[in-house]
This record gives C-alpha cells, sequence and structure tokens, in this order.
C-alpha cells in the first residue's frame, strides 16, 4: 500500500474551461499522482476487462494529460448497485468513503431533480464505468496527493442543450446546476456541456470553496485535458497544488446568516425543512427553543451560508416552513483549517477529523465512524469515542 503525502496541502482548481471527472483526473496525475498506483486501485473495482491509458494531448497550444478507459460490457447501473460494487471493491478505506460521499451526492441531485426515490435513481451516463472510474480515481488521487482543503475559480457554463438518456436537456444539467449552488458560476458563448454532473460532484463533496487562490508554497501544478477542441480555446483544467503558509491562523470569509423565529409549524416538519436548506446550499443550520408573543413556545431558526446562496435559500424557506420574514446579514467568519485523515485504532483503521488554528491542532473522532466501530465490536460507542479520542 502506498504511503500518502503528509496532511497538509491545499489544492485550487483554476476552471477556464470547466470541470469534468477525467480533466480533474489528468490534473491530479500531472501533480504527482502516480499512474501505476493508480491503475492498481482502479483494478480494484473488478471490472473486467480494465485498462487505464493515459495521453499527453494538445489543446490550443498548450498540453495537458488526457485519461481514457478501457473496459468491457458493462450493464447501466441504479445508485444501490453503485453503492454494493463500491462496498465489494478492493479500495483504500478513504478512497471508498470520499467516492461513497461523491454517488451519493450524485444520487440526491438526480433524485430531486427526476423525483424518484434515492434507491431506485437509474444513473444512465452517470452509472457508465468511466464516470465510477473518475470519482474512484479523483478519491484517491486527492488522498495520495495529501490534499486537505480546495478552493475553486468561477466556473463556465456553455450554451445550447445536451443530450441525454433522459431527453434534450438544458445546459448545463440540472443535477450540475443542484450540486454547484454555493459557488460562483457565469455563462460563455463556448458550445457544449463545460462543467458536467461529475466535475460538479467533485467540488461539492470536496468541499470547495469559492475563493482567490490561497497564499501557498506552491509544489504542483497539473493540467487536466477534456475530450473536445473548444474553437480559440484551451480545453483544459489548471490544478495548484501547494503548502499553506503557516503564519496564517485560519481563513477569513464572508459568510451569510440567515435567521428566523417560528411559532406556528408542525415540529415533524422541521427535518425535511433542514434537507432542504442544506440541499439549497446552506453550511450549517440550527434551531433553538424560545419562548414568543403571548408566552408561545416556538424555535429560532439559523442558517449559515455563502453569500452566493442567498435566493436559493430564501426560496426554500418561504416555501417550506411557514415563516412570514427572514433577517438577513453577511458577516466575517473565521474559520480552522480542517481535514480528515486514517489513523490505526484497536479495531482497524478509522477516520479522524483533523483541526489546525495556529500553533494549535486537534484530532476529534467522526461520530459515524465511532458508531460503526460500537456496533461492529459490541461496544458502546462513548466507549469508542474515548479511546479513539486518546489515540
Amino acid at each position: 500500500m502506498c504511503s500518502l503525502s503528509p496532511p497538509d496541502r491545499w489544492a485550487y482548481f483554476d476552471c477556464f474551461s470547466g470541470l469534468s471527472g477525467d480533466m480533474a483526473l489528468g490534473a491530479l496525475l500531472e501533480a504527482g499522482l502516480p499512474q501505476a498506483e493508480l491503475s492498481r486501485v482502479l483494478a480494484g473495482l473488478g471490472l473486467p476487462g480494465f485498462a487505464l491509458e493515459v495521453h499527453r494531448v494538445s489543446r490550443q497550444h498548450l498540453t495537458g494529460t488526457k485519461v481514457d478507459f478501457r473496459v468491457g460490457p458493462q450493464p447501466e447501473r441504479r445508485y444501490r448497485e453503485i453503492v454494493a460494487l463500491l462496498e465489494e471493491a478492493d479500495l483504500p478505506p478513504r478512497t471508498r468513503e470520499l467516492s461513497l460521499r461523491m454517488f451519493r451526492l450524485l444520487g440526491e441531485a438526480e433524485a430531486r431533480r427526476h423525483g424518484v426515490p434515492l434507491e431506485e435513481v437509474h444513473f444512465h451516463e452517470l452509472g457508465a464505468a468511466d464516470t465510477i472510474l473518475d470519482i474512484v480515481g479523483v478519491a484517491f488521487g486527492v488522498e495520495y496527493l495529501g490534499i486537505r482543503r480546495v478552493f475553486v475559480s468561477p466556473l463556465p457554463f456553455g450554451r445550447g442543450l445536451i443530450a441525454s438518456a433522459h431527453g434534450t436537456l438544458p445546459n448545463p444539467a440540472p443535477a450540475t446546476l443542484e450540486l454547484l449552488q454555493g459557488l460562483p458560476v457565469y455563462g460563455t458563448e463556448l458550445p457544449g456541456e463545460l462543467v458536467t454532473p461529475t466535475g460538479a460532484v467533485i467540488l461539492r463533496a470536496l468541499e470547495a470553496e469559492d475563493a482567490l487562490c490561497p497564499p501557498l508554497r506552491l509544489t504542483a501544478v497539473g493540467y487536466g485535458a477534456g475530450a473536445r477542441d473548444l474553437p480559440g480555446h484551451p480545453n483544459l483544467v489548471r490544478l495548484l497544488v501547494g503548502e499553506p503558509l503557516h503564519h496564517l491562523p485560519g481563513m477569513r470569509e464572508e459568510v451569510l446568516v440567515l435567521e428566523t423565529h417560528i411559532d406556528d409549524m408542525n415540529p415533524e416538519l422541521y427535518e425535511p425543512l433542514m434537507a432542504e436548506l442544506f440541499a439549497a446550499g446552506a453550511l450549517d443550520v440550527a434551531l433553538a427553543p424560545l419562548l414568543m408573543k403571548k408566552n408561545r413556545p416556538g424555535v429560532a431558526l439559523t442558517v449559515i451560508a455563502p453569500p452566493a446562496a442567498r435566493e436559493s435559500l430564501l426560496l426554500a424557506l418561504f416555501t417550506h416552513s411557514t415563516t412570514l420574514g427572514v433577517r438577513c446579514q453577511v458577516l466575517e467568519r473565521v474559520a480552522a483549517r480542517r481535514w480528515q485523515e486514517e489513523v490505526a485504532s484497536p479495531w482497524g483503521p478509522v477516520t479522524m477529523k483533523v483541526m489546525e488554528y495556529g500553533g494549535l491542532r486537534r484530532r476529534l473522532p467522526e461520530y459515524e465512524a465511532c458508531r460503526r466501530l460500537a456496533v461492529e465490536n459490541g461496544l458502546p460507542v462513548l466507549e469508542v469515542y474515548r479511546r479513539l479520542a486518546d489515540l
């Protein structure tokens, strides 16, 4: 098994021509992901006839890396079938975890747009072997290179329509727009699909932040090539990888804070309301009890989100709650650096959350990991949490 780089690298996706799964994977290869390691991990999926092909190509006088796959005949897969494939595959634990997260986000976006249950989502093009290989490859590449925080430039949209298994769709695809909420976008006159659902879900799963390239000690640059030649435009993504400059104790950013008080809503409706708010781009949603006028028990609802998600969040609040008014303000937030890393435990490898601010670094057990280990080993969750906290 390969050893991962130290957990202190950040990445900036410069998406001047958009982003797709093969573009992201090509950029990771140029930035230092070994082709042999990538091929070995992807072979663990067990797809018949699998072979990885990597080429240097030219796009409008700039060169980049193009990734292609050869596989035998494959069935179309539903969400539950892709989950089963990933869970049974011989993959590194963190690669499997991130891959499952990407497909869950894709499935939820498709389910919302097409009005079907998540487990029954039929991915059509997104269930093809190439998409599975792209997603697993990117998940492995991010972990191999030790990328713990991701930033992204504004994302361009092409003009025209898209042919799909669902019929003709507006460009970009509806699932792409679902996944990009909260990130900056702009339209162009370039033809065709520039940001694919796979490219969008990579950014969403990696919690990409809308920001200029942060202060880095640059260690690698990779160019990943798309399949098409765009007229007068290099169809590439540029990936910058580097070590954050340690004199910065945290990242300062603006966040939108939405607040409202509600005293006339069925409590059962708060759970679906929270789900809608997160789908609309919320970073956090909090509920607190309070007494309102005429001594009525009520709920204080607070939403924290990127400023760009303002309108989609307001629409969700007025559609899915009984509120008649929402207070809006933009505040400065100071965020600690945070990432996940795998550590050895008495029960095998486990994923832990790590935070760093200035010279302070702390490792925190993830609840879902604690619950899984508790069930598998017949232990109280509290006991697992305490022992992991002491590692």
